[in-house]
Order: C-alpha cells, then structure tokens, then sequence
C-alpha cells in the first residue's frame, strides 16, 4: 500500500522482459533501509525488490504487469520514473491509498502553467479506469496522489490541478503529448461497485451508478 506522495524519482532500464532496473543519483531516500522483498512503487507499479545495488535496485515484472502497464509500452529502455517505499503503519497518509494495481494507461495530452498550478489534461484508454473518475475524486497518475478537477462524463478524459512543486519533482514536467501514464483509479470506489453489485439478490447495477439508481434501491 502507497500514499501516492513521490519521495524522488530514477531511471528505469529494462534489463530483459522480465527483469528492470531502477537506478540514480538521487535515491538515497529510497535504498535507506530497503530490503529484499520489499515493495517499492515505480511510476505506480508495485515492483518487488529482488536485488540491491549501490546506485538503485532490481525488480521482477510479470506478463501481466508488462502489459497492463506503460513497462510494455515505453520506446525509451532508460526513462525517468517517479518513486514511492510502501507505507509503513504510523506513517502520515497525505495522499490517498494507492495499492499499486495498475488498472490500465492512458495519454498526457498537454500542460498550461498558471499563476498557482499546471492545469494537466489526461485521456484514458480503459473503462476499468474511466468508469472510476469522477469530478474532485482521486486517482492516481505514474504513482501521484491526485485529484480530478474535470472530467468527460464517460471518464474518457480529465484535468487535474497539480502545484509547481510536485510538477517539477516528478516525472510530469517530462512528458510529452501523447505520452502513455499509468493510471489506478481510488480504491474506495471500488468496494462501493462490488458492495452494489453484490448487496441485493439480482441488482442490475448499471456501469456507471446515478444518483437517481441509488435512491431507487434505497441508499439515500
């Protein structure tokens, strides 16, 4: 489990198709304490640690997680990627709980800088991770807590409001138009569909619950 706060961020290097290397000069943060076995999020990929270097560590990816993810789509071998050690029981959550369960990519497609933000707009590719976005909800982008400012009402497409600060600490700052991200949409709203869908014998619940379909069966 994550916070979705990025400690710092390295360079991923595709070592074969089942092996990567997480590596840089800023990671001191990261490797202190670091263990084999450990869970560590990369651009919002929970990777176990397999090997621990000087400079960085080695993880084992699976299939699945090489084609659910930007690992199996990136033409660059050797990209930057933001960085996250799971959650550790005491530890302040000042972000939102990201598993680091990828459910699907999607697109930057551009960033225009304010007076107080970068207003970034993301498309989506799945409905695993559309049906999930909803206006000031949360989500999670290559691994960043954040939350949606707007959104197409099908989830085909959102913005969100970052700050400079975490604009210029991460990997946002690098990407370019038509860019593939990771994306996990929160949690929470995924217990509520399954506890939905399997709270009344023979619910129908439609793919996306409206207010109207909530007050029909007596949630509000």
């Amino acid at each position: 489990m994550f916070t979705g706060l990025v400690q710092t961020v390295g360079h991923l290097a595709i070592l074969n198709p089942e092996q990567v290397r997480i590596s840089g000069s800023v990671m001191s943060g990261i490797l202190q304490g670091l263990e084999l076995g450990d869970s560590v999020a990369v651009d919002g990929v929970c990777l176990t640690v397999t090997d621990i270097l000087q400079d960085g560590f080695v993880a084992d990816v699976s299939p699945e997680t090489v084609n659910r993810t930007t690992l199996g789509r990136s033409a660059d071998r050797s990209k930057l990627v933001n960085l996250e050690t799971s959650l550790r029981v005491g530890s302040k959550l000042g972000g939102h709980f990201v598993t680091g369960h990828i459910d699907g990519v999607g697109t930057f497609q551009s960033a225009t800088q304010t007076a107080t933000s970068w207003e970034i707009r993301f498309n989506t590719e799945r409905d695993e991770v559309a049906r999930y976005i909803l206006p000031k909800g949360s989500i999670s982008v290559n691994g960043i807590s954040l939350t949606v400012a707007s959104c197409a009402s099908d989830g085909s497409w959102f913005t969100v409001a970052v700050i400079p600060h975490t604009y210029a600490e991460t990997n946002l700052c690098e990407l370019k138009p038509g860019d593939w991200v990771n994306l996990e949409g929160d949690i929470l709203g995924k217990y509520v569909e399954r506890f939905l869908r399997g709270g009344k014998p023979g619910m129908d619940v439609p793919d996306r619950v409206s207010l109207d379909f909530l007050a029909e069966h007596g949630y509000m």
